[in-house]
């Protein structure tokens, strides 16, 4: 069967009302192939998966039809691909799932190869993090970058962000999962970010069919393949309920080993990491406390120097812990002379109180 009549058939089967990935594996493993599945007799499909989904089957409405050849057009454009689980460059990892249920159909802009050439790691945490936690993530990702690691994250912003800046940096590559239709860059903030993961050899990957908009219940899957992805879940920053405490936890599900970087015990956004460590989590100092539970060998330099930071929003450079003004001024990239005079601001708004001993503390 040519290429795009053969994929035709397993996007109209993945499109249809009442067929997931577990009905999908079912039938795969029934009939063989989505087409052979779609020509089997009603009677034979009810006896795989539900009546509603095997009628489903049978009768494909006219809107799934055109939705399924504009992909199959999608797909021939440069620098577009969509894999099947009977593609050999379906990532490997994902078929190793413990509750056997990885996606059928796979989006995917960049290189497919970024998915499974070397082996990657999953760095995420806030959408609202701190300055010092999204220095803290672009040190671990570029550093596992330079030790041979492709990072894999979900392209929000904050946490996740960083992640794919790091990577880049280190001159590897990095894999965004999305929770939308891959024709759709969410948020519209990174739509600079998403090019450039591409560009650097990269690659964006999602699961869901194309016009799919952002919707709260599309993560979590989202975050599953995440997680499938990769040999290990780094954690950075997480409140006590967040998207990456769930990554973490599939994560675990899924046989994977999950770090977590432990940070000041007043932080909110330190609370999810605590608890991840608590519950077993690898405590992250370093890159190579990574590298060495997972068995990958780092090179010579774990750790690169951070680059220096960005002017910003003065109160991200203020810890939950009594902070020296001259690291403040350090970390802004200000003259002291200068913070000192925006933290006499910020102490009368009532968002800073002064520590013993000249610092300042957030509250």
């Amino acid at each position: 069967m040519p290429r795009d009549l053969e994929l035709k058939e397993w996007l109209l089967l993945s499109m249809t009302e009442g067929v997931g990935p577990v009905a999908f594996r079912k039938l795969l493993e029934t009939f063989g192939s989505p087409g052979a599945a779609r020509r089997s007799p009603l009677s034979a499909l009810k006896q795989t998966v539900p009546a509603f989904a095997a009628e489903n089957i049978k009768q494909i409405p006219p809107h799934v039809e055109q939705k399924a050849a504009a992909a199959c057009r999608w797909a021939r454009r440069e620098g577009c691909r969509i894999l099947t689980l009977a593609d050999a460059e379906y990532p490997p990892a994902l078929l190793s799932l413990n509750t056997k249920d990885p996606p059928p159909l796979l989006y995917v802009r960049g290189s497919p190869g970024a998915l499974s050439e070397r082996p990657l790691v999953a760095v995420v945490g806030s959408r609202n993090a701190s300055a010092a936690g999204v220095n803290n993530t672009e040190i671990f990702a570029r550093a596992l970058s330079e030790a041979g690691v492709n990072v894999a994250s979900g392209m929000a912003q904050g946490i996740d962000s960083a992640a794919h800046r790091g990577a880049i940096l280190g001159k590897g590559k990095t894999v965004a999962v999305v929770g939308t239709g891959m024709d759709i860059v969410y948020p519209k903030q990174s739509r600079g970010l998403a090019a450039e993961i591409v560009r650097s050899g990269g690659a964006l990957v999602g699961d869901f069919p194309l016009g799919t908009p952002p919707a709260a219940g599309n993560f979590p899957r989202r975050n599953r393949i995440i997680s499938g992805l990769s040999k290990g879940c780094l954690v950075v920053e997480a409140a006590l309920k967040s998207g990456s405490l769930i990554t973490a936890q599939t994560a675990s599900e899924q046989g994977r080993e999950v770090f977590a970087v432990p940070g000041s015990i007043n932080s909110p956004l330190h609370r999810g990491c605590h608890s991840l460590i608590k519950d077993g989590a690898k405590l992250a100092e370093n890159v190579g406390d990574i590298l060495d539970e997972l068995n990958l060998k780092a090179r010579p330099e774990d750790m690169p120097p951070p680059e220096p930071p960005a002017k910003g929003d003065l109160l991200n450079y203020v810890d939950f812990e009594p902070t020296a003004l001259d690291a403040i001024a350090e970390r802004s990239g200000q003259p002291a002379a200068d913070v000192l005079a925006d933290l006499l601001v910020l102490e009368m708004e009532g968002k800073i109180v002064s520590a013993a001993g000249g610092g300042y503390q957030r509250i």
